[in-house]
């Protein structure tokens, strides 16, 4: 009987691990409870992870706000490349290339930073807390693989909050960019504290 009863329990266990970020109540139109082909959308989502896409970065801040363009955002499995260019972060182009935990950072003035804490990278070099890991994933609409989510759906079974890492991810517009893949995200807003990072995607496709 024990034997029978301890899979059991694992599975409470990690049904009960999956509830640590709690929103009450919800708010009005949505649901927590995913369609019947978010699994297959999901999937389908994860290994779009050949892609490229450009479009507008707009960030807002207590300490500054600004805006940049996304000439080029290229994502080749973990690796990204993204080439911006603001008057905000001065004239010309900055341009980021890393993958998770590691960042190269090039200003337009020609200085290179590395550094094994991207995030922070980006905050001393430009004044913005940009969550560049986390974004390779929310941007496609998906939760990052580091730490704990809670995913709202609207009426019409679309993805449209998604909490993680203390930022409120809101997907305010999606698009069929990409011919045999569900929709994708043609803007997100994500909020923490008193900080928003916004992204509005101009255009997407599949890069071999």
């Amino acid at each position: 009987m024990l034997k029978h009863l301890i899979p059991v329990l694992l599975l409470i266990a990690v049904l009960g691990g999956c509830t640590t970020i709690q929103l009450e109540p919800l708010p009005e139109g949505m649901t927590d409870q995913p369609p019947a082909d978010w699994a297959k959308q999901s999937r389908s989502l994860s290994q779009f992870d050949h892609w490229q896409l450009s479009g507008k970065l707009a960030v807002r801040q207590p300490s500054d706000s600004g805006t940049a363009v996304i000439n080029r955002w290229q994502q080749q499995g973990e690796h990204y490349e993204l080439a911006l260019s603001s008057s905000f972060l001065g004239m010309g182009s900055t341009s980021l290339n890393g993958v998770p935990g590691f960042l190269e950072l090039q200003l337009p003035n020609g200085d290179v930073y590395q550094s094994s804490e991207p995030e922070t990278l980006v905050l001393s070099a430009t004044g913005w807390q940009l969550p560049i890991d986390s974004l390779t994933w929310w941007i496609r609409g998906l939760p990052s693989p580091d730490g704990d989510f809670r995913l709202l759906f609207d009426d019409q079974q679309r993805l449209a909050i998604l909490y993680q890492n203390g930022w409120e991810i809101r997907y305010d517009r999606w698009q069929p960019f990409v011919t045999d893949l569900p929709q994708l995200p043609a803007r997100i807003t994500a909020l923490k504290d008193d900080k928003r990072v916004r992204v509005v995607i101009s255009d997407w496709h599949r890069k071999d």
